[in-house]
């Protein structure tokens, strides 16, 4: 094809990419720093707080995020020049996607021809599409080569395509032998995607959440307050991805006019020098985090040590502060609500309330047909590895692509909309939305899976009969489906309050900045005095000013719920980050104990042990 430079990063260059990556890591650590003790000062006010009356009625499931290994032959476009060749492909549990030379390498543990995480890539299955990507890339460089070589890149017609494109990575171009192949490669690898972009998401651990308020905080100190998907991936490719989008301009300048090739052809190349220097850069933060590790465990024990006996009064002069700045900024901030976020909150809430039922809906439909399938399966009088083989099926639905499909798809239906809605607010992170909503999806299915196997394993007895058995799974598919409708209910809640926090509270900060930051200086001397770093006059502004919007957020919760759901419908939740919800609870089913509130497990008494032991566990 002839659009590769010869050599995609000489030793000048990898030594200033060196450079980068220790300066970024120079301004972002103290910022890190910082947050581990705010993030520990959190979660020791939680554990020591009022513990919620009403936790999760569904056990948690203990099985890890994962995706359902695929694999099969498909042809890959590579080489120079690029041609298409055909390759054994396997996607790993953990989102890692490997290709071979033939399957025998593969089954004999040879080393693959090539590998990649699959975080940050997105699927194309048009060529017409991708093509269009492609010549937009590098449109505005067109100079003087275009006469160098014919555009022929992609000419020929591609019957199953599966292009993955990253923003600054070298794209993966392959295609599949029928329709079906491509469908069932397109869900497995959007699987992968998902998984190896929610990691830090979905974490609850101290050093997540710091990381990930530490990399807010950054990319504000920088001028860039909105939330987009940068977050996606583990902290070194999160890590990659800010430093990324902070040298492209100049990279694009300096390094694309020169390329070699015409069109796509220089696109084509412009994508695998990209692909050199976010290897340098992802290797640098890589190391500069693993350096980072004893200091950071070091410093996350002496937090515990020096915060925990200090809590109460900590949390008082928190408080105290708190008091004096919500009356300083109280004027600007309710006035920056009710002239931009006001107006369109309901309409943000009601599309948001929308996706998650519809996904969440969509999930019940789903468990209900998969446990009467079970019932059916029992009337039927299936032998044991006829009967196996159906729980095993069951207990796989959470990580069936095929399957969740439909939920995941309730999920993207409003991608674009909200986009639209949220867009003027400076929130570029739908992608990070509908992951959430489905992994919220796949997490209570899982969670409901693993409640309906435990309940039945505790209630089959050899001495009952097929329909008798049958009989005793209805019943406990209608507590699965009560507790389910509980814990849905109480998730969606959360959800859509995390995310309006994303979205609306970095715009507000930004309304704020000119005015109310200047007060902050005279309230410091307070916080000071206390000598602990897990307090900020900066990071209790932003809580002042999360509370504020909370409120506005809980109101109009309350108004989109109806007022049936008004009671229940803040459970969990506080105007201080110090109770937020999303915490792991002890359900009752794990405490062994039944409370005799409606709805709760005083409905699942056990029936009676299984003598064949875990028939009906996954």
């Amino acid at each position: 094809m002839g659009g590769r430079p010869s050599s995609p990063l000489d030793k000048r260059q990898q030594q200033h990419l060196r450079g980068e990556v220790d300066a970024l890591l120079r301004n972002f650590l103290p910022l890190y720093r910082g947050q581990l003790a705010s993030s520990i000062l959190w979660q020791i006010s939680r554990e020591l707080g009022p513990q919620e009356l009403a936790g999760c009625q569904l056990l948690h499931s203990k099985k890890l995020p994962r995706v359902r290994e695929h694999r099969g032959p498909l042809t890959q476009l590579w080489g120079h020049p690029p041609q298409w060749q055909p390759i054994f492909c396997v996607l790993r549990g953990d989102g890692r996607l490997e290709w071979f030379s033939h399957r025998e390498e593969y089954e004999n543990g040879s080393r693959p021809l090539g590998s990649t995480a699959l975080t940050g890539y997105t699927i194309l299955t048009s060529q017409r599409e991708y093509l269009r990507l492609l010549d937009a890339l590098c449109q505005d460089f067109s100079g003087d080569h275009t006469q160098e070589e014919p555009d022929l890149f992609l000419e020929m017609p591609v019957n199953f395509p599966l292009f993955l494109q990253h923003p600054f990575r070298r794209h993966l171009c392959f295609s599949a032998a029928t329709g079906e192949a491509q469908r069932s490669w397109r869900l497995a690898l959007q699987g992968g995607i998902r998984l190896r972009g929610t990691v830090l998401q979905q974490s609850q651990a101290p050093a997540a959440l710091a990381f990930l308020d530490a990399i807010r905080l950054y990319r504000q100190h920088q001028g860039h307050f909105g939330h987009d998907d940068v977050t996606l991936g583990s902290d070194a490719e999160v890590l990659t991805a800010v430093l990324m989008r902070e040298l492209l301009p100049a990279l694009r300048a300096q390094t694309l006019p020169s390329l070699r090739g015409a069109g796509r052809a220089r696109a084509w190349a412009w994508t695998e020098l990209l692909d050199a220097v976010h290897a340098a850069v992802l290797a640098g933060a890589s190391v500069g985090l693993r350096a980072f590790q004893p200091e950071k465990d070091e410093l996350l024990a002496a937090l515990e040590r020096m915060i925990r006996p200090d809590v109460d009064q900590m949390l008082r002069l928190r408080a105290r502060v708190a008091g004096k700045l919500r009356a300083e900024v109280q004027g600007p901030l309710e006035s920056c609500l009710h002239r931009k976020v006001d107006a369109q909150l309901p309409r943000v809430t009601q599309t948001m309330l929308k996706t998650v039922e519809a996904a969440l809906t969509a999930v019940q439909a789903l468990l209900a047909q998969g446990m009467n399938r079970l019932s059916r399966h029992l009337r039927g009088r299936p032998t044991g590895a006829r009967l196996r083989k159906e729980v095993y099926s069951f207990g796989e639905m959470p990580w069936d692509p095929e399957l969740m499909q439909t939920c995941y798809r309730e999920a993207e239906r409003s991608q674009g909309c909200l986009g639209q809605l949220v867009a003027p607010f400076g929130f570029l992170g739908a992608q990070s939305l509908v992951f959430g909503a489905q992994d919220l999806a796949q997490q209570l299915m899982a969670d409901a899976v693993a409640t309906f196997l435990q309940l039945a394993d505790q209630c089959l007895t050899t001495a009952l009969d097929c329909d008798q058995a049958a009989q005793q799974l209805e019943k406990v598919r209608g507590r699965v489906l009560k507790k389910f409708q509980s814990d849905s209910g109480s998730a969606q809640r959360r959800f859509i309050r995390r995310w309006q926090i994303c979205i609306f509270l970095p715009f507000v900060l930004s309304q704020l900045e000119p005015s109310c930051k200047a007060e902050l200086p005279e309230f410091e001397g307070d916080v000071l005095a206390v000598g602990s770093p897990a307090l900020t006059i900066e990071g209790i502004y932003e809580d002042v000013v999360r509370g504020v919007l909370l409120q506005r957020i809980d109101r109009e919760l309350k108004k989109a719920l109806g007022a049936s759901h008004v009671s229940c419908a803040l459970d969990g939740c506080s105007e201080t980050p110090w109770d937020q919800a999303g915490a792991d609870k002890e359900t009752e089913i794990q405490r062994g104990t039944c409370s005799r509130q409606p709805g709760s497990c005083t409905e699942v008494q056990p029936l009676c042990q299984l003598p064949p032991p875990g028939t009906l566990r996954s």
